[in-house]
């Protein structure tokens, strides 16, 4: 039994037409004769709204355009709908206006292994990147020498333009990475990046970040943490950073040279201050790779407190004589000599440095203490 599909009561034409910004379009919609609709009752809307009468044109006895001028781009990706209406308001027939950009070249490929068991890119969109339709990114790559294309599959893993390759990939071997953009404006291609796998890996952040206080002195705390375990299989070397910061602060002060310590003294601290600290990892070296690895994530804030200092304010020293002098002058020179030489978690043993300042914090103390049994004595 055949099957007769009703008439449409309308046809617009174009029909779902793809514009560039800034140019204009001219639609008509033509109704069926045998509907006896007067041309005069039509109208246009778009995305809702009502176009102005000004705007229409009655080509004949059954058509009538609209003139839409210098488009903007689509409000949506799926496309500006432009309707044809009857008297009443009535649907007649709809067309989907595609308003936009070609994609530009896409920028800036960056890559990363995490432990050289896969391989993530991401990339940006051109210098504007907003195409007002929807644009496809595909990440190609392949074995530079040999090999054919291969697509990547994982899309959006690590934001809007990233992809995320899980394995088969080879070692020791560069690969060719690019990015094609399309939309239906048109297509372009990114310049092609070279890589090798050992050359970018990354690792976890370190974990088991400890923080804790330095027995009572009161301007340093002590961090370690566990090496990242996902390359304890591999032959490279690590160096950490950490970066600590005031609680109240946004600004971040970053010690460099930790090197391939798991533990580190930060010196020249606030007293009875709260410190947020963090640690990250940089796995070079693979190998026998060349190039500098890749800085991990900061691992999670870990915060800890200084002691409060206890010294009493508003009491003055007695004199002292030249040879207390000479002693204090030597031992303020030994101080900034170890504290210059200590700081920045260098390898240095600074348990002499511990010793000398927890015995000056105690007779600072005991210097500052109300003298009653004088008081007694001379009464």
């Amino acid at each position: 039994m055949e099957v007769i599909h009703p008439k449409d009561p309308a046809v617009i034409i174009p029909q779902d037409p793809t514009i560039t910004i800034g140019t204009s379009l001219t639609a008509s919609c033509s109704v069926d004769p045998d509907l006896n609709l007067k041309v005069e009752d039509l109208s246009w809307t778009l995305n809702g709204r009502r176009l102005p009468a000004e705007l229409y044109k009655i080509l004949n006895n059954t058509s009538l355009s609209v003139v839409l001028n210098n488009l903007n781009g689509s409000k949506q990706q799926s496309g500006d709908n432009l309707v044809c209406h009857g008297k009443d308001g009535r649907i007649l027939a709809g067309s989907c206006l595609y308003v936009g950009l070609p994609p530009e070249k896409p920028t800036n490929i960056t890559c990363w292994s995490k432990n050289m068991k896969d391989l993530t890119c991401k990339w940006l969109p051109g210098s504007e990147g907003e195409t007002y339709l929807h644009t496809n990114y595909t990440l190609k790559y392949k074995l530079r020498w040999y090999g054919r294309d291969n697509t990547c599959l994982e899309y959006h893993t690590m934001g809007p333009y990233s992809c995320h390759i899980p394995k088969d990939l080879a070692l020791f071997t560069p690969y060719e990475i690019w990015v094609e953009a399309s939309n239906r404006l048109g297509s372009t291609t990114s310049d092609i990046i070279t890589l090798d796998i050992l050359d970018v890996v990354t690792t976890d952040p370190p974990s088991d970040v400890h923080v804790s206080r330095v027995g009572d002195l009161e301007d340093q705390l002590s961090v370690r943490w566990s090496s990242p375990p996902a390359l304890k299989d591999f032959l490279f070397q690590d160096k950490y950073q950490i970066r600590y910061r005031v609680e109240d602060s946004t600004e971040w002060k970053v010690v460099d040279d930790v090197g391939n310590q798991t533990s580190c003294r930060l010196a020249g601290l606030q007293p009875g201050t709260v410190y947020f600290v963090q640690v990250r990892c940089n796995p070079f070296g693979i190998y026998g790779s060349k190039k500098a690895g890749i800085w991990s994530d900061w691992s999670n804030p870990t915060a800890a407190s200084t002691p409060r200092s206890e010294r009493i304010t508003g009491v003055c020293e007695p004199k002292s004589g030249e040879q207390n002098s000479t002693l204090r002058r030597e031992l303020k020179q030994f101080f900034g000599w170890v504290k210059k030489h200590a700081y920045g978690c260098s390898n240095l043993s600074i348990k002499l440095y511990d010793q000398w300042r927890v015995w000056l914090q105690k007779s600072h103390k005991t210097r500052n203490q109300p003298r009653k049994r004088t008081q007694k004595r001379r009464s």
